[in-house]
């Protein structure tokens, strides 16, 4: 019988990982979607997604700092401290997503440009972005309200209503692509269009959600937030993360182009399989990163410990189970999305690899997900750092190139990465919870 300890934790993962399966899948039906326009609809939506995602990039990572130190104030049971952080990250979202809007709006067709978005692209691209890019505040008011929901211990609600606002994205869109009735076909601005009324149904649901939680809006106070440092030290962090991960996509994916276009495109889709196998391991890098903040603000440090081993071992477990899966069923999951003889054997090989990295792959982002709750963001962007740059991107140089490995090269590389990644920051958890290097900030400091 799990104990109630691994209840907890159970409690709140699961929830979150039904919303992170559900997001994927959505994502999967848009794409798909837009392929029946045209591959310049393909092209247009994925150049603009390419910058959108480093919009949304800097949310998620200001909602790992708003989460992370809410967890903690409602674990030491200052529940005002907590609503402080809350008012805060809103107003800092709202301020970052009203620049973000506006450098979309006035200076989107410049930024396509830079992305490498060719004449043929260039216009649907920018109908796209500048409708997606302009609404960024509902993107940003989403990623925060989730990241309060969830640091409360509410990870039902934001599911409930990914639910909602998932399958009203894809009725919308479907309806707003390809028309129906008197509403006209609009193509890319349709999928646009669709994108931020389903965000803005979003903001509204997740609103009323986080005014009934542990740590709601205060309107009264809500311009009177005072000290803004532990948030923003524990956002920077977060945010650098993503941008060294992102800029190390770059050049690592570069590489892989260099030794083939096949064995890109077998990459990709063996990376689009395993997508859905991060879910658990996110779901529980969610209920780590809460349980770790409360019993840290409660100066709980066995117990914190406890909470972050027992994600872990539950992790290990499901992402075995599912490496035995694609292991076994990769030729299966190849062929639901080519029929090439050459690509189908690299993204086996692929995928084959990868199922022995998946305990790997659930000891990172757990234990990722513990060290922010604890108030530690700048391990996990020490450990990207390396492992993207140092190993990812000299592996694929190595094995793949020099040895001749090809796709094998490139997986072995993921793999080493995880693992050693894995050690880094399991040493850094518990070095952490030492008794002496614990990294929490008061509001004060």
């Amino acid at each position: 019988m799990p104990s109630l300890k691994e209840n907890k934790i159970l409690a709140l993962a699961i929830p979150a990982t039904i919303e992170n399966i559900l997001q994927t899948t959505v994502g999967f039906i848009d794409a798909l979607m837009i392929s029946k326009i045209g591959l310049v609809a393909v092209s247009a939506v994925g150049i603009a997604n390419t910058v959108l995602n480093v919009y949304l990039a800097l949310f998620i990572a200001l909602g790992v700092g708003a989460s992370a130190l809410i967890a903690q104030k409602i674990g030491a049971k200052k529940s005002d401290e907590a609503q402080t952080v809350t008012n805060q990250s809103v107003l800092l979202t709202v301020a970052i997503s009203v620049l973000l809007g506006m450098l979309s709006i006035f200076f989107g067709s410049s930024l396509l440009r830079v992305m490498g978005a060719s004449a043929a692209v260039l216009q649907e691209s920018l109908r796209f972005f500048t409708v997606v890019g302009g609404g960024a505040i509902f993107m940003g008011l989403m990623t925060i309200f989730g990241s309060i929901l969830r640091a409360t211990g509410d990870t039902k609600s934001p599911m409930q209503v990914s639910v909602v606002v998932n399958i009203g994205n894809i009725v919308i869109d479907y309806i707003l692509i390809f028309g129906i009735g008197p509403i006209p076909a609009l193509g890319v601005l349709g999928t646009a269009i669709g994108t931020v009324l389903s965000r803005l149904l979003g903001c509204w649901l997740l609103y009323r959600k986080v005014q009934l939680s542990k740590s709601p809006l205060d309107w009264s106070t809500l311009f009177t937030a005072g000290n803004y440092r532990p948030l923003i030290n524990l956002s920077i962090p977060a945010t650098l993360e993503r941008l060294v991960m992102r800029l190390g996509q770059v050049l690592y994916f570069g590489l892989i182009v260099s030794i083939s276009a096949k064995t890109f495109a077998a990459h990709s889709i063996a990376g689009n399989i395993e997508s859905f196998t991060y879910m658990p391991a996110y779901g529980l890098a969610t209920a780590a990163t809460t349980l770790v903040g409360n019993a840290v603000g409660a100066r709980d440090y066995l117990q914190a410990k406890k909470y972050g081993y027992s994600a872990a071992k539950y992790g290990v477990i499901f992402m075995s189970l599912l490496g035995v899966i694609l292991f076994f069923g990769a030729p299966f999951f190849a062929s639901l999305f080519t029929s090439d003889q050459e690509a189908l054997r690299q993204i086996v090989i692929a995928l084959r690899i990868d199922a022995f990295a998946q305990p790997g792959l659930a000891i990172s982002l757990i234990t990722t997900g513990a060290l922010q709750g604890m108030g530690d963001t700048k391990s996990p962007l020490y450990s990207t750092a390396f492992g993207m740059w140092g190993i990812r991107v000299v592996g694929v140089i190595i094995l793949s190139k020099y040895f001749g490995l090809g796709i094998a090269g490139i997986w072995l590389s993921i793999a080493i990465d995880l693992y050693l990644r894995s050690l880094f920051l399991v040493y850094k958890f518990n070095h952490n919870l030492s008794g002496e290097v614990i990294t929490i900030k008061e509001p004060s400091e």
